[in-house]
């Protein structure tokens, strides 16, 4: 599973509008059984007016059993939202995953409330 190079700035949970935030979130991953949007693995979408998509993502470890399995849900999702032709998905190592970039609201209920 080959990294792309350039670093990503995630998308702030507030800027993440649109309709495929929502597709991307039903995504699921297997071992916490939550939807990748809401642990923070997406970290930003790219779709060009030709319809190709770019996904930048990470994953909780560089060594992730579920990341090939997660990367064909993202393609499937992305492949459902309207105007998004080819889907490309790149692994983002910087920044680095970690629990802050949980939404809140499920990082209390794993962890608790700090």
């Amino acid at each position: 599973m080959a990294a792309v190079s350039k670093k990503i700035t995630p998308r702030p949970a507030d800027q993440r509008n649109e309709g495929y935030w929502v597709l991307l979130n039903r995504v699921i991953d297997p071992e916490l059984n939550i939807g990748i949007v809401d642990l923070g693995l997406i970290y930003e979408i790219d779709i060009q007016s030709n319809g190709e998509t770019t996904v930048y993502m990470t994953l909780t470890s560089m060594g992730c059993p579920a990341g090939p399995e997660l990367m064909r849900g993202v393609e499937a999702a992305m492949e459902q939202y309207e105007g998004v032709g080819t889907v490309k998905v790149e692994v983002v190592w910087e920044p680095v995953w970690g629990p802050d970039m949980v939404n809140p609201e499920i990082r209390d209920f794993l962890w608790g409330v700090e």
